[in-house]
């Protein structure tokens, strides 16, 4: 089992330090786990699902995507600009050990899902002791 907020900040501080010298935008995710699931939470509103990519490596998974502005307006006629247009990914490694060969992403009302069933190590098995006197 790994550092789970340890790797999940060293990760999260490489990824600001490439989108800063990139100019990629950053994706924020949540992270939960249940006694046999582990989910990964991340908002993609105005990302079609063609455009993103999920993937995992060893204990990594990178989550990319593109969302791309409908409408172009020049600079001159913006009073603000906080939405982020363009590339974006996040890696992240993953807290505990999963089965990604069975990994499910769902996309709903603007929320990626991804779904991992935690594999099962050091599973305690009870051993009966039979007295045979």
């Amino acid at each position: 089992m790994h550092d789970a907020y340890a790797g999940n900040e060293m990760t999260r501080h490489i990824d600001e330090l490439r989108a800063r010298s990139t100019g990629e935008g950053e994706l924020p995710v949540d992270i939960a786990e249940t006694t046999d699931v582990l989910t990964i939470t991340a908002p993609v509103a105005g990302v079609p699902p063609e455009h993103l990519s999920i993937h995992v490596s060893g204990d990594v998974l990178t989550i990319r995507g593109r969302r791309e502005r409908e409408i172009q307006v020049t600079d001159e006629h913006f009073f603000s600009e906080e939405c982020f247009w363009g590339e974006f990914s996040r890696s992240i490694i993953l807290p505990v050990d999963v089965r990604t060969e069975e990994g499910k992403a769902t996309f709903k009302n603007g929320m990626l899902t991804l779904t991992f069933p935690k594999q099962i190590k050091n599973q305690h098995i009870p051993i009966v002791v039979i007295d045979e006197e």
